[in-house]
Order: C-alpha cells, then sequence, then structure tokens
C-alpha cells in the first residue's frame, strides 16, 4: 500500500455490536477505510451503488435480503468488488451458493482480527480467501457442482498448452489445496505456484480458482497420475 490508497471496506450484518466492533478494529488499520455500516441486504445494494468498496464484509443471514442473494446481484453487476462472506453458520448451502455466485472468501466469525484483516488484503489483492476449518468441506462442495448444474466449460484446444507441472498443479487446486501446500506438495516456491496459476487461468480462458476447481474434479485430473 503507498500510503495513499487505501482499501474501502463495507460491514454489512444485522447485529449492531459486530458492525460496530469491526468498524473500530478495522479503521485503526492505516491502509483500511470503512464506509458507513450497514445492517440488511437492501441497504448493501443501496451503499454499493452510492459508493462502491473495493471490498465488503457480508453476514450470510440477513433480513430483507440474505447474504448470498446480495452476493449474486452485486457480482452479476460490479464483478470487480470483492465479498467475504462472514457468518456462524458452517451451512453447507451457504458455502456452495457463496462460492457459486463469486465470493472471494468464506470465513467463520469466530477468527481472530490479524486472519480477517489477512484475508482483506488477500481477497483485496485478487487471491481467494477460505477458512481452514472449512476446506475440507469445499472439496466436497466442488464435487457437487462439478457433477452438477454447474459445469465449467473449457475449449478442447486451450488445454494442448498446458504443461506436465501446471497438470500437477491443477490437479492441487482441485484438491482444495492453498499455494503454500501446493508448494510442499510439488516442491516449488509459492511464487512459481502462483505463476503457474495465472498462466492456467490464462490458457483456460478461467475465470478464477474456484472454477479451475470445479473443472478439475468434473474432468477427473484429480484421479489422474501425474507423477
Amino acid at each position: 500500500m503507498n500510503g495513499k490508497e487505501k482499501i474501502k471496506i463495507l460491514i454489512a450484518d444485522d447485529q449492531a455490536l459486530i458492525r460496530d466492533s469491526l468498524q473500530i478494529i478495522l479503521s485503526a488499520n492505516e491502509d483500511m477505510e470503512v464506509m458507513t455500516p450497514v445492517g440488511d441486504g437492501r441497504e448493501v445494494i443501496r451503499a454499493v451503488r452510492g459508493e462502491k468498496p473495493d471490498v465488503i464484509l457480508m453476514d450470510v443471514r440477513m433480513p430483507e435480503m440474505d447474504g448470498v442473494s446480495c452476493t449474486q446481484i452485486i457480482k452479476e453487476n460490479y464483478p470487480d468488488i470483492k465479498i467475504i462472506i462472514l457468518t456462524t453458520f458452517d451451512d453447507d448451502e451457504y458455502v456452495y451458493n457463496a462460492l457459486k455466485y463469486g465470493a472471494s472468501g468464506y470465513l467463520l466469525k469466530g477468527v481472530s482480527m490479524a486472519e480477517l484483516t489477512g484475508a482483506i488484503r488477500t481477497v483485496y489483492s485478487g487471491k481467494a480467501m477460505i477458512n481452514p476449518d472449512i476446506a475440507v468441506k469445499v472439496v466436497r462442495l466442488f464435487s457437487q457442482m462439478a457433477q452438477g448444474d454447474y459445469g465449467i466449460h473449457v475449449d478442447s484446444r486451450f488445454v494442448e498448452d498446458i504443461s506436465k507441472t501446471e497438470w500437477r498443479v491443477i490437479q492441487q487446486v482441485g484438491f482444495g489445496r492453498s499455494n503454500k501446500e501446493i508448494a510442499v506438495a510439488l516442491n516449488l516456491s509459492e511464487g512459481t505456484i502462483r505463476n503457474n496459476l495465472s498462466s492456467i487461468l490464462s490458457k483456460l480462458d478461467l475465470r478464477d480458482r474456484t472454477q479451475l476447481a470445479i473443472w478439475a474434479v468434473q474432468t477427473g485430473v484429480t484421479k489422474k497420475d501425474f507423477s
């Protein structure tokens, strides 16, 4: 952060205590600017239209309109806005839909403030952030999404340019592993993994890591031997 550019954050939660606490804590970070918090889904939409935030901390259960519906509407109209779903509910359906509609992260409300601020900076930089506690659940959901009506289609010609190392990275993404975990598994640096992922997404014309993971599962990449 260069001192001039701050991450503009919108907090959306129906509990005033949580809104106020998050606002105080996040405002203490020099690289973050917190907009006036809101308490329900429709207020989120109005706030976004009025002054576009960089990152939204979105409670999944709110009156008027829930966080998942908000995510769908916002990502359709403002795809550059990053959304982190915050919830106390470790619920399969919410994880599935939040990821399907384009949320960059999903965190349980019990995370530390250091983890939360780290997640905000992570998604702001264009990466995905998922709480390690639900990583296994996400892998299972990728499989469900791949077998359901959320298929990812890649032109067969694009696949021809994927190198053996990139196939191994794709497989690891399909397992739901983080860049750090992939780096250890493949004995490569995290920087190399990031570069490989960028190259892979470009070659396959995929939007993000979630689409890549779903594609890896639905095409059987996770079951192949690339050793």
